[in-house]
């Protein structure tokens, strides 16, 4: 085994050291990190939901340095007008579309999406990216508890909604941003939406998030299967600091912020699958290599149980299935 990779799952294994600060440090010296090349994504149009801070925003901002026209996605319009005010001042040009759509309504979300497919003529990358924790459990305006709607049925509709679009677009591909806290919560298909299991809003984040990544896989070979040439790959930034995390785990914030990452260290593997040639989907990536989709044996999902809950999704979100129509 080349000595790199065998450091590499070292490393993994200590989870603390794999996801804060260090473990980035380490690898970008250990595989040597190339940089995307200047004004590469000129030509190209990404969709970044959740622009305005944290790891949405550094994506944003790298990805509207290399060139590209970045479709800003977010629910507050005013936030959205000061990031795209941000964006053309320090680029002198406006190719920085602003959608405002509140991920937990599918109604906001069609709108959106029905609004992107007239203005665009063409979709390279989408970057899912929006996540809020919700201290209690509430229901949103479908009646889909809020945590599962916002970090699950939204996005799936709205991938859903603009999948023919990405389907013209040569080599396009869809980025999920995920957590690594989903590594330690089970998937309850029978109740997604917490309605018998006690309520907390970090696990039933956690718990969004596995389910985001077990529908990644569902989404990999589905479109294999149907022969449509879009590309879905799901990544976790490890440890960053941004504001949703320190609102969050203020307790957990306060005790790793030392060796947390910069929120553009945490999006750098988000710049890099939306920049790099394509090489599959079907992945889970941290710090640009793929690792495994489970650490413990408790929260694994059976291939029955990603058709389980692609089915369900696919309900919830009152949507004809993608990759058959």
């Amino acid at each position: 085994m080349d000595p790199r990779n065998l450091l590499d799952w070292a490393l993994e294994l200590t989870v603390i050291g794999s996801f804060g600060r260090p473990g980035l440090v380490l690898r970008r010296r250990l595989f040597g990190w190339d940089s995307p090349a200047p004004n590469s994504m000129a030509g190209r149009t990404v969709l970044v939901t959740g622009p305005t801070s944290g790891l949405g925003r550094a994506a944003t901002e790298a990805l509207a340095s290399l060139g590209a026209r970045v479709v800003l996605l977010g629910r507050s319009p005013e936030r959205l007008a000061s990031l795209r005010d941000s964006l053309v001042r320090e680029h002198g040009e406006d190719r920085f579309p602003m959608v405002a759509a509140d991920m937990g309504s599918l109604r906001s979300v069609r709108a959106a999406a029905t609004r992107i497919l007239v203005t665009e003529p063409r979709l390279d990358v989408l970057i899912d990216n929006a996540g809020a924790i919700f201290p209690e459990r509430t229901v949103g305006p479908d009646g889909i508890e809020s945590t599962l709607a916002t970090l699950v049925v939204g996005p799936f509709t709205l991938e859903a909604a603009l999948l023919p679009l990405m389907a013209r677009t040569p080599g396009a591909r869809m980025v999920s941003v995920t957590s690594g806290g989903m590594y330690t919560q089970p998937v309850r298909v029978d109740d997604l939406q917490y309605v018998r299991a006690p309520w907390s809003g970090p696990r039933a984040y956690a718990g969004a998030k596995r389910i985001q990544v077990a529908l990644v896989r569902e989404w990999d070979r589905r479109l294999a299967e149907a022969g449509i040439d879009v590309t879905i790959n799901a990544m976790h930034p490890g440890w960053a600091d941004t504001p949703g995390l320190a609102e969050a785990l203020p307790g957990f914030y306060r005790h790793m912020r030392p060796i947390l990452r910069t929120p553009a260290e945490g999006a750098d593997t988000i710049v890099w699958l939306a920049t790099r040639p394509g090489s599959g989907g079907g992945k889970l990536y941290l710090d640009r290599r793929p690792r495994p989709f489970d650490r413990l044996l408790s929260t694994r999902l059976k291939a029955a149980d990603r058709h389980r809950l692609w089915d369900a999704v696919l309900e919830l979100s009152e949507s004809p299935d993608p990759t058959r129509d």
